[in-house]
């Protein structure tokens, strides 16, 4: 009687053990740095703070909403949503399915269009209408097909869609060609034509690494103006290139992570986490730039990070 006793407590005890929910999260990585940095915070704190598992999971903006709205854990969060740029996504998931959280706790992003310091001083550039110069893009022509290359943004970025639409309403598609490709190839690029002091422009924002790591000026746009600025993105409308006119300078952007509203049940110590969380610009332009320029591993990268500012990390876990 007594073992069988003992027996029930010991299997009791096992039973009371075990946390009522695992805490464990997916967290999304596009593909720029600033996001990736941002992905492996909230996994250091995750882990390291928490006491839960973490799977990263590389994935594009509608890769990541999609799975976020199907709620099955596949991927749980965006870490980095720049609005009004996925608004298409925001208004699919977040105000009509309301499946997916947006946090109330954005940094401020500006973009643009960069070209290093010497060839701005070098030809004279400071306004995105210079790039339509005939001795500006020649000088931009890298592969001798009498357009000058333009890196837009990489596949899949809703950015590089409103770059697209701008290049052609700047009237610089006779002098430019829009270039898409993953950023390690802007950024090597950026670094091969300021070696052989050569022209180059791309779609640059902040924050970023690219301001630690190369010597570059945005340039000047025409003032942000709603009228001017009607983005249709391609998960709105299947002719969304004919039926946009993006003819300004982009406003400035609010940017915050994103969740699935399904994380509350899983894991809500991780969803409680996530609606508190918070960094400023500088702290993501930080961390870019030790992934980009210093070629670090981000997960060491945001576990420096974490032990360094402690205390807001206690405060966003509420402590």
């Amino acid at each position: 009687m007594t073992i069988k006793k003992d027996l029930m407590a010991a299997a009791f005890a096992s039973v009371i053990a075990v946390p009522a929910f695992a805490e464990e999260v997916n967290i999304g990585v596009p593909s720029w740095t600033g996001a990736q940095a941002i992905a492996y915070v909230l996994g250091e704190v995750v882990t390291s703070r928490i006491g839960g598992t973490v799977e990263y999971v590389p994935g594009n903006n509608a890769t990541i909403f999609q799975a976020m709205d199907q709620g099955e854990g596949d991927i749980d969060v965006h870490p980095d949503v720049w609005l009004p740029n996925q608004e298409s996504f925001t208004k699919q998931y977040v105000d009509e399915a309301g499946t997916v959280t947006l946090s109330s706790n954005p940094y401020q992003g500006n973009q643009g269009f960069c070209v290093s310091n010497d060839f701005a001083a070098e030809m004279n550039i400071t306004d995105i209408a210079d790039l339509g110069r005939p001795d500006v893009a020649a000088a931009m022509d890298s592969d001798g097909n009498g357009l000058g290359e333009m890196w837009i943004g990489a596949p899949g970025w809703a950015s590089a869609n409103v770059n697209e639409v701008k290049t052609r309403d700047y009237g610089l598609l006779d002098f430019i060609e829009p270039i898409r490709a993953e950023e390690a190839v802007k950024t090597a690029r950026i670094k091969d034509s300021i070696a052989k002091g050569e022209g180059y422009a791309f779609y640059c924002y902040e924050p970023h690494a690219v301001w630690f790591m190369f010597d570059v000026t945005m340039l000047t746009e025409p003032t942000f103006d709603p009228e001017k600025y009607i983005m249709v993105q391609p998960s709105d409308d299947a002719d969304w290139y004919e039926n946009s006119m993006v003819a300004t300078k982009d406003d400035l952007k609010q940017v915050q992570i994103a969740w699935s509203n399904s994380l509350e049940g899983r894991s809500p110590a991780i969803a409680e986490f996530f609606a508190n969380f918070s960094l400023t610009a500088q702290d993501v332009s930080g961390l870019a730039y030790e992934i980009s320029a210093n070629g670090r591993d981000p997960a060491e990268v945001a576990a420096e990070w974490v032990a360094a500012n402690s205390d807001r990390v206690d405060a966003m876990l509420g402590l």
